[in-house]
Parts: structure tokens; C-alpha cells; sequence
């Protein structure tokens, strides 16, 4: 259970000063990552246009990011407790920073997509340290809970200002989509270095890295998703075999685990239910997520003729959630507790993606505005107390790892559902005909819908009426959130 002994800060439920600090260097990172996906979301168009890229090449630009993101994550949230949370979070940043640079002097689709690999690698480092930075930093209970839903508000404000600051800028050239993160990171760097207090370097108990865990575990991620993606334009016999040798590759990172002395991921850590319940549920509804924004974003600009600038203001509504997550959604975690509020926040996506089911080509933006509102509110009600039900009741010295969890769970449902909904669209589209075009939106649109029914099916397990006093994976009594007397408190 992490304590207040990491930094020598701690105090009762109010942030200090120097809280605020740290916690907003921290937040400045995960607006970053946020900024950076959205602005080049609503950058794929121009950057198909201008490289000369496919549908399926054109999703490899996201999918690459996510998928470098997400395969090297559980690694990356080791590394940070291994080596130091503030070390790997300042080194990676710095990685983030030159190779988004070098995003923007792509001049072949290939180039941009290993850009995009090496910078998912670089926050897949660094996005586990920072959060295992905040869950060591401030007390578990309301302490950590307002900054974790801080926290994600930043993640999403980051979100939802990259969708007009994208069109803005891609407008000019899309290429400024890539060099804009090189300034934010160049700020955050010198800010982390300024603020972020060093801590005591973790005590080495010997052994190494799980260097086999984390690469069977990666070529897992990427054989999954690569089998996914090519399923509508390659035959059944291949499919299948990347497919069976992602899932080989999984079972392998398994045994790798269950046998090594220093495990990447320590296989106990499972046992706790709200932990895998809250990873399954993240994976699905980024799936659904990310899915979803990717299929609008086509329609609006390649079927309606939107401009980028015009994509990016329609969308904005969707960042609503940089409102509620830390204004409102506080005080409903402390009225309804984690689990009602995120099978709350499902339920809401799943309504989102249903309304838009039945896309006309000529709609007009109001009949679209109800989705996109639902989907930010849906958001807020989620995002942030599924982190907090991932990471609460873990020890300290395995917060790094808790994070690498949740966010491989968050990318590699995103690169599922870009990948799922890509090949569907593919498939059901027969022509580059209007009408075909919305044939294939329309039959795409069922990926998120049904990725999120799946994830509120799961989370629904987890909603109690009282207080299960079963034994976490690490030793300690169960912590259920569903109520608000059963509320982790600050220690």
C-alpha cells in the first residue's frame, strides 16, 4: 500500500504548494500526450492527401503510435520502479521531444509511422512513471483521488484543445502538428527538472529486467492487432496464423512470468478483481473510444468535405469531460463511489455510439451534437475512477507497474478498435461511391457500440451494495468502491 514516506510532503487531505507543483508538471505530460494524438487525428486526411497513403496505411499512423504505447508499457511502468520514477519520466520526455520532431520531417508514409513507433515507445516510459509519481506522492484516499481526477481532467482538456489546435495548425501545414509538441515538451522537461523532487533511488534486490517478458508481451500486442487489421484484405489462412502466433506469444509471456525470478509482471497482482475488472473495462471502452472519434472523423471530412479547422470545432464538444472530471466528478465518487460512476460512464458511451448508428449522409451538425456530447460526459464519468480503482490497494514498490497495466489496457483497446473498426469499414465499403462510403461508416459504427456493451457488462460486476472483506493481491483487505462509506481514506 503506497505511504506518505516516498516524498517529504505529505499531510492531510489538502494539496500543498509544493503539491501543486509536482502535480501540475505531471499534468503538463499527460496534456501532452493528450494534445499529440488529438491534433494529428484531425491531421490524418492532409497527411494521406500529401503522402499518398491508404485507408490501411493511414490507420498504421495512429495504430504505430499506440501500438509502440501500449507494447512497451508494462516495461516502461517496471522500469520506473526499478530505476527511478523521476529518472525514466525526465529521459523518456526527452526521447518524446526529438522524435515528435522528427514526425514532422517525414517526408514517406513508412518514415512517419516509425517516428510515431519510437515516440509511443518514449511515452510508453514515460506516461506509467508520472502517474506512479502522483500514486506515491499523495496519500490513497481523497488526497489521491482529487489528483488522479485532476489529473485525467488535464489528460482530456489536452484532448480536446488538440482537436482545434490541430485544425488550426494543420490548416497551415499538418507537419505543425508534429513540431508543436517539440515546444510543449521542451517547457515540461525544464519545469520537471525545476519541480519534480528527486527521490531516493529504488533499493536494487538483484536479479534484471524481464527483458523476455516485456519483448513476448510486445510481439503479442503487435501480432494481435496486426492479425485484426489485415483481416479484411489478406486471406483467412494468414489471419489466423498472426493471430495464433499473437496468442502464442501471449501464453509464452505467461510462462515467462510464472517462471522468472524478476517478473515483468507478477502474476498475483491478478488476483484482485477491481484491478482486472478495471483493465478489461479500459481496454474496451478505448477500443470503442478511439474507434469511434477515428470513423467520425472520416465521415465529416472525406464523405461531407469538412474542413480540418471545421472537423475540429464540431468535435470540441466531446472535451466537455476537461470540465466535469475534476469539478463534478469528485464529489459523485465521493456520493456513488468508482464502480456505479463507471458503469455509469459505459452505459452513457454505449447511448453515444447507438444514436449515431443510424448516420445520414446529409445530417446536420445538431443531429450529431447529441453523440458527441454523451461520449465527453461519458468520459469524465469513466476515465478517472477507473484509474483510481487500478492503482488504489497496490503496493508502492508496484505502482509503476499498476499504471503500465491500466495504460497498456487503454492502448492496446485503442489499437484494437482502430484496427477492428478499420477492417470493417474496409470490408463493407464496395466502392468510393456516397453511398458506399456511409454503407461502410455505418456497418464500422457497431465496433464501438459493442465494445462498450461489453465493457458495461464486465463493470457491472463490480458495483456492491456493501463491502466484501475478501483479500487483495497484495495481502491486504479488499477495498470496494461502490459506496461512499467504503471510500478508501487518506493514511
Amino acid at each position: 500500500m503506497s505511504s506518505p514516506h516516498a516524498y517529504p510532503h505529505k499531510s492531510a487531505d489538502a494539496l500543498s504548494g509544493r503539491d501543486w507543483g509536482v502535480l501540475l508538471v505531471l499534468c503538463g505530460a499527460i496534456f501532452l500526450e493528450g494534445i499529440d494524438v488529438a491534433m494529428l487525428n484531425v491531421a490524418l486526411p492532409s497527411i494521406r492527401a500529401d503522402l499518398g497513403l491508404s485507408t490501411g496505411s493511414l490507420q498504421w499512423v495512429m495504430s504505430a503510435y499506440v501500438l509502440g504505447y501500449g507494447g512497451f508499457m508494462l516495461l516502461g511502468g517496471r522500469a520506473a520502479d526499478l530505476f527511478g520514477r523521476r529518472q525514466m519520466f525526465v529521459f523518456w520526455l526527452s526521447v518524446f521531444l526529438l522524435f515528435s520532431g522528427l514526425g514532422g520531417l517525414a517526408t514517406e508514409g513508412w518514415t512517419l509511422i516509425v517516428a510515431r513507433f519510437v515516440t509511443g515507445v518514449a511515452a510508453a516510459f514515460m506516461t506509467p512513471a508520472g502517474l506512479s509519481i502522483i500514486t506515491t506522492s499523495f496519500a490513497e484516499g481523497p488526497q489521491r483521488n482529487k489528483a488522479l481526477l485532476v489529473y485525467s481532467g488535464t489528460g482530456a482538456a489536452g484532448f480536446s484543445i488538440g482537436l482545434v489546435v490541430g485544425g488550426l495548425l494543420t490548416s497551415v501545414g499538418w507537419r505543425w502538428v508534429f513540431f508543436a509538441p517539440v515546444v510543449l515538451s521542451a517547457l515540461i522537461l525544464l519545469a520537471a527538472l525545476a519541480f519534480v523532487p528527486k527521490a531516493p533511488r529504488p533499493e536494487r534486490t538483484g536479479g534484471s529486467v524481464d527483458l523476455a517478458g516485456g519483448l513476448t508481451v510486445t510481439a503479442a500486442i503487435v501480432l494481435i492487432v496486426l492479425g485484426v487489421e489485415r483481416a479484411s484484405h489478406t486471406g483467412l489462412v494468414p489471419t489466423l496464423l498472426t493471430l495464433g502466433a499473437g496468442l502464442a506469444s501471449l501464453l509464452a509471456f505467461v510462462v515467462i512470468e510464472a517462471r522468472s525470478a524478476n517478473p515483468l509482471v507478477r502474476l498475483g497482482i491478478f488476483r484482485s478483481g477491481p484491478l482486472v475488472r478495471a483493465n478489461l473495462a479500459g481496454l474496451l471502452f478505448a477500443a470503442g473510444f478511439f474507434g469511434f472519434q477515428f470513423l467520425v472523423v472520416l465521415y465529416l471530412q472525406e464523405l461531407r468535405g469538412w474542413s480540418t479547422l471545421e472537423t475540429s470545432f464540431a468535435m470540441i464538444v466531446i472535451g466537455i469531460d476537461a470540465v466535469l472530471s475534476p469539478l463534478l466528478v469528485p464529489r459523485l465518487v465521493a456520493r456513488f463511489g468508482n464502480a456505479r460512476l463507471i458503469l455509469g460512464g459505459l452505459l452513457v458511451a454505449s447511448l453515444s455510439y447507438a444514436l449515431f448508428l443510424p448516420v445520414g449522409a446529409d445530417w446536420t451538425y445538431p443531429a450529431m451534437l447529441p453523440s458527441l456530447l454523451l461520449l465527453g460526459i461519458a468520459f469524465a464519468l469513466a476515465y478517472g475512477p477507473l484509474t483510481i480503482v487500478a492503482t488504489e490497494g497496490v503496493k508502492e514498490e508496484e505502482q509503476g507497474l499498476a499504471g503500465g497495466l491500466l495504460y497498456t489496457s487503454f492502448q492496446f483497446g485503442a489499437a484494437l478498435g482502430l484496427s477492428a473498426a478499420t477492417a470493417v469499414n474496409v470490408a463493407a465499403t464496395t466502392s468510393s461511391a456516397p453511398s458506399a462510403l456511409l454503407d461502410g461508416y455505418r456497418s464500422a459504427l457497431w465496433v464501438p457500440l459493442a465494445a462498450a456493451l461489453l465493457a458495461a457488462l464486465i463493470s457491472a460486476f463490480g458495483v456492491r451494495t456493501r463491502s466484501i472483506g475478501t483479500v487483495t493481491a497484495t495481502g491486504g483487505p479488499a477495498v470496494d468502491t461502490a459506496a461512499p462509506a467504503e471510500l478508501p481514506t487518506a493514511r
